[in-house]
């Protein structure tokens, strides 16, 4: 009787013991692929993530492209005669000078001074105005002998020719735009007042109005 007893406890011993390792082997097992679930779901992004990681540099580098090409993609500048003068546009040329005329001038508007304007040759049909040397502008000239009006052309070195009315005059110029010819315009360019005080007249141009 007894050795029967000794026996059924020593089942009942080890079945609780098989039950207790068998729960938490399974336990164990459950935690195990709880946690490679949530790695990987961590350690993966997710499909909009993902876009975001790979375009957004691309989008930057994208803006600076355009903001580049913006700056040099001035197809028009404004143009007064006189400090009080209308405003009529110049209209650029695709040419690496008007290219660099448009960005110094959009960096800052030019005031130019036109000293000489009935007292040389060809003044009838005409002017030319100054640019300051600091402004580094490169030119490609070209042989010209007929020239329309509203013709504007760059002349080395920093000088800028505006041919107001038709003429033939020979001169190795770069072409850098035109205005729209007009009696307007003529009208402006020829009575662009002197100064006061100053003996000279003004040419105002800047990139916009």
């Amino acid at each position: 009787m007894k050795t029967t007893m000794k026996k059924r406890i020593s089942f009942i011993l080890a079945l609780a013991l098989t039950l207790t390792v068998f729960s938490t082997g399974c336990g164990q097992a459950e935690r195990q692929t709880e946690t490679q679930v949530s790695g990987t779901e961590s350690s993966a992004p997710s499909a909009s993530e993902s876009q975001d990681t790979v375009q957004t540099p691309g989008n930057e580098e994208n803006a600076g492209a355009e903001s580049e090409v913006q700056d040099f993609a001035a197809t028009d500048l404004i143009v007064r005669f006189g400090d009080e003068g209308e405003a009529f546009t110049l209209h650029l040329y695709d040419n690496e000078t008007a290219a660099a005329i448009a960005r110094h001038v959009g960096t800052a508007d030019w005031r130019l001074p036109i000293y000489h304007y009935d007292d040389y040759e060809n003044w009838e049909v005409m002017q030319y105005y100054d640019i300051p040397s600091r402004y580094d502008i490169p030119s490609n000239p070209e042989s010209v002998i007929a020239e329309q009006a509203g013709t504007v052309y760059y002349s080395e070195p920093n000088r800028i020719i505006l041919f107001y009315q038709d003429a033939e005059v020979s001169g190795e110029y770069t072409p850098v735009g035109y205005f729209d010819y007009t009696e307007d315009f003529v009208t402006a360019v020829e009575e662009n007042p002197v100064l006061e005080g100053w003996g000279n007249k003004i040419v105002q141009i800047s990139d916009s109005e």
